[in-house]
C-alpha cells in the first residue's frame, strides 16, 4: 500500500500473472455489466478473462455482450424470483442470495468432478451469500476470496458472539413467520463466512480497520479500491458561473443528506444551488418538507450522472458509513473537489483534491461549504488534484490489476 491509502498493484505495463491450470468460479447476486456492483461485476470478469482462466460465473443476470455467454449460468428464471410477490423486501434480497449460494456449491461440485488435469481450483463471491460454497470451498481445500460492500459487520465496535435478544426471538419463529425470517441473511452466516474465506477484499482503509478491531488477522485482508470510467466521466470545460454544489447518492439518512439539507439552508448562500441527485427515502422527504428552500433542487435518479458532476462546483458527501462510495471516483473524475468523510473511502486526501470532515458534524459540514464557496480558485485547484488522482490510481484498469495481484498473492501461499 502506498503513503496516500492506494493498494499497490505492479504496473499496468506489467504482464499479467501466469495463472495456467486454474480454474475459478464466480458468485454475485448482481448483474453482470451495468453500474455500481454490476460494473464491479463486469470488470472482475473481464480481469478474469483477460488472464486466460478456466473461469465460469453465476449471476442473476447478464448484460455484458464481450464475455463468453456459455461460461455465464444467469438465474433469471429462477423460481425465487416468484418470492417477491409475498416477501418483504430484505427476506426476498435474503432468499435471492441463498439460492445463488446453493447453485454456486453446486457449480463447484460440477467443476471440481469434471477435472481431469489436476487443475487448481479459486472461488471468488461476496459477503452474505457464499456460506454453504465455503464450507465446501474449506471441505476440499479450494481457495477461496469474498468481496465485502461495506464494513466489517460489527461496524468497528466489540460485539459479543451470542445471540442477541432479537435473533433469539427470530430463532424462536414459528410457522409462516419463521418460514419468512428463515431467509434473511443471519450476523451469523456472515461471521462463518469472514472465518472460512481465505482472503477478504475491501474497500478502503477505513473497512479494513473495522476487520482489525474485530481480530480478523492483518494477511488475511486485501485493500481492493473500485474503479471508475474516465472517458465517461471527464471535466466540464468551464466551472459554472453559479456556486452548485451536488450530492449524488441515496437520499437516505446514513449519508448524511439531512445534515446537508440543514446546513444548506441555515448558510443561505447567494446566487447558490444545491442539486441533489438520487432516488429520496421518507425520512428525508421530511425533512425537505420541513427545510423547504427555492435553492435545492432534487433531480431523482438520473441515467446521465456525469452530467450532473460536470453541472457543479463541489460534490458534497457527508456519509457515516460507506464501503467506498462510487459516486466519490466519478466525481474525482469529473474534476470536483470534494466535500466528504473517511467513513467514504480513500479516493478523497484532506487538502489535496478535497476537504475530509468527521461524519454527522454539521458545524464542519458548514465550515467546509462556506470555504470552497469563498475560494473558487481553490476549488479549480482541488479538482484538477481530484482528476489527476483518479486517472493514476482508479480506472477500471487500476481496479483489474490489483484483482489479479489479489489472486496471485492468495494462490502464492
Amino acid at each position: 500500500m502506498t503513503g496516500d491509502g492506494v493498494a499497490k498493484c505492479a504496473p499496468l505495463s506489467t504482464p499479467a500473472p501466469d495463472f495456467a491450470n486454474l480454474k475459478l468460479l464466480y458468485a454475485t447476486s448482481a448483474r453482470i455489466g451495468g453500474s455500481g456492483l454490476d460494473a464491479v461485476a463486469h470488470e472482475t470478469l473481464r480481469a478474469i478473462a483477460a488472464a486466460e482462466m478456466d473461469w465460469r460465473a453465476i449471476a442473476f443476470d447478464s448484460r455484458a455482450p464481450d464475455l463468453d455467454a456459455a461460461r455465464i449460468r444467469t438465474l433469471k428464471r429462477h423460481p425465487v424470483r416468484l418470492l417477491g410477490a409475498v416477501l418483504p423486501t430484505e427476506n426476498y434480497y435474503g432468499a435471492k442470495k441463498h439460492a445463488l449460494d446453493k447453485a454456486a456449491a453446486t457449480a463447484l461440485d460440477e467443476m471440481m468432478r469434471s477435472d481431469e488435469r489436476g487443475e487448481r481450483f479459486l472461488f471468488h463471491g461476496w459477503s452474505g451469500e457464499s456460506v454453504r460454497t465455503l464450507r465446501e470451498c474449506r471441505r476440499r481445500g479450494v481457495r477461496s476470496i469474498i468481496e465485502i460492500p461495506t464494513w466489517h459487520r460489527n461496524k468497528g465496535k466489540a460485539k459479543p458472539d451470542r445471540l442477541t435478544k432479537s435473533e433469539r426471538e427470530r430463532a424462536e419463529l414459528t410457522g409462516f413467520a419463521g418460514w419468512k425470517a428463515s431467509h434473511i441473511i443471519t450476523r451469523q452466516q456472515v461471521m462463518e463466512e469472514y472465518d472460512l474465506a481465505d482472503r477478504i477484499l475491501v474497500l478502503s482503509e477505513k473497512a479494513l480497520e473495522t476487520f482489525l478491531i474485530a481480530g480478523v488477522p492483518a494477511e488475511k485482508l486485501h485493500l481492493h479500491q473500485r474503479g471508475v470510467d474516465i472517458e465517461r466521466f471527464t471535466p466540464a470545460p468551464q466551472p459554472p458561473k453559479k456556486f452548485t454544489a451536488v450530492f449524488v447518492g441515496a437520499l437516505i439518512q446514513r449519508k448524511g443528506v439531512d445534515h446537508l439539507i440543514r446546513v444548506w439552508h441555515r448558510l443561505a448562500l447567494k446566487d447558490a444551488e444545491l442539486v441533489l441527485v438520487g432516488s429520496v427515502h421518507r425520512p428525508i422527504d421530511d425533512v425537505l418538507k420541513g427545510w423547504p428552500s427555492r435553492t435545492i433542487r432534487v433531480t431523482g435518479f438520473l441515467p446521465r450522472v456525469e452530467e450532473a458532476y460536470r453541472a457543479a462546483t463541489v460534490h458534497v458527501f457527508p456519509s457515516e458509513c460507506e464501503g467506498s462510495a462510487k459516486c466519490t471516483y466519478e466525481a474525482a473524475a469529473c474534476g470536483l473537489p470534494q466535500i466528504t468523510t473517511r467513513e467514504s473511502g480513500d479516493v478523497v486526501q484532506h487538502g489535496v483534491n478535497g476537504i475530509i470532515i468527521p461524519p454527522n458534524d454539521p458545524d464542519a459540514l458548514a465550515e467546509a461549504i462556506l470555504h470552497l464557496y469563498n475560494n473558487r480558485d481553490l476549488c479549480a485547484q482541488l479538482g484538477a488534484a481530484g482528476r489527476q488522482r483518479a486517472v493514476e490510481n482508479f480506472t477500471w484498469a487500476h481496479f483489474r490489476e490489483r484483482l489479479m495481484e489479489a489472486y496471485r498473492t492468495l494462490l502464492e501461499q
